[in-house]
């Protein structure tokens, strides 16, 4: 059997694109890119939810590992790109951090939300005040 196990190994680094799938340099970025696709769909997200801190420490836990992906040997291009597209992400996030708590966002999204309620609450009064007219009318018409 460990002869077996032996000669697919073998033949397995002897090629050298099956070498390179089943080595650390491809399934860390690829397991790893579970981060960045996270980051990325939670752009889609209020910024409410935004957490300034942690958004800074992936800011820089992704422009450190960045380099270090290119410091080694060989270069991992695939973590590299795994940690741009986050670095990418996490920047945006901490513009719609400041942006909201920072620069106004929060109050503006206040002030439309009241608004949007005003409205909602006039209509509503207003269906309810040609109910009674009608009403009045077919009271007094009879």
């Amino acid at each position: 059997m460990a002869a077996f196990v032996k000669a697919i190994n073998a033949k397995i680094r002897a090629n050298p694109m099956l070498n390179y799938v089943c080595s650390t340099h491809f399934w860390g970025p690829v397991s790893n890119f579970g981060i960045p696709i996270a980051a990325v769909m939670d752009t889609q997200k209020s910024p409410e939810l935004i957490s300034g801190k942690m958004t800074g420490a992936l800011v820089v836990y992704s422009a450190t590992f960045m380099r270090y992906a290119l410091a080694v040997q060989p270069k991992n291009y695939l973590l590299f790109l795994c940690h741009f597209v986050n670095e990418g992400a996490q920047l945006t996030q901490g513009y719609r951090y400041l942006q909201y708590h920072k620069m106004g966002g929060r109050e503006e999204t206040l002030k439309q939300q009241a608004e949007s309620g005003v409205k909602s609450a006039v209509g509503k009064v207003e269906s309810e005040v040609g109910k009674a007219v009608e009403k009045a009318k077919d009271a007094v018409g009879k």
